[in-house]
């Protein structure tokens, strides 16, 4: 009986990873003081990078993300260590800026079920197959 067990325990143990990747920016430790001094679109650059985000409407905030994601095992994927900058700039000074931590941001939680998307057609399987007949070049024809 031991002889069985042992394996299947070392096997589900072996499976149980405890690794930690970090997403996106990786701030400085200081970057509360780093930011402060901050006052043109070039000091940013040169401290924090290219931004991942810049906003579309409204005013222009560039929008920086770092976060540190868990993996412990069998569980959830958790996020912890999350920062948010936001700078906002106007041509080529940066007239503010804004850190958040984890408990600045808010808990945003999925709507359950599907998002309808208008005039879409679901197929299943076999139309899926038909519908592909002929899309696709032989190989080698350079089309």
């Amino acid at each position: 009986m031991r002889k069985f067990l042992l394996p299947i325990l070392l096997i589900a143990v072996s499976a149980c990873t405890f690794q930690t990747k970090h997403r996106g920016y990786v701030f400085p430790t200081t970057l509360e003081s780093d930011v402060a001094s901050i006052k043109t679109v070039a000091q940013l650059e040169d401290k924090i990078g290219n931004p991942q985000v810049k906003t579309v409407h409204g005013d222009e905030v560039w929008i920086y993300y770092g976060a540190d994601e868990n993996y412990r095992g069998p569980f959830p994927v958790t996020y912890d260590n999350r920062t948010v900058l936001l700078a906002w700039v106007n041509g080529n000074r940066v007239t503010r800026t804004q850190i958040l931590h984890d408990a600045d941001l808010p808990i945003v939680r999925p709507a359950p079920g599907e998002t309808q998307i208008p005039a879409a057609i679901e197929l299943n399987a076999l139309e899926e197959l038909f519908n592909n007949i002929g899309r696709f070049s032989p190989a080698g024809l350079g089309q």
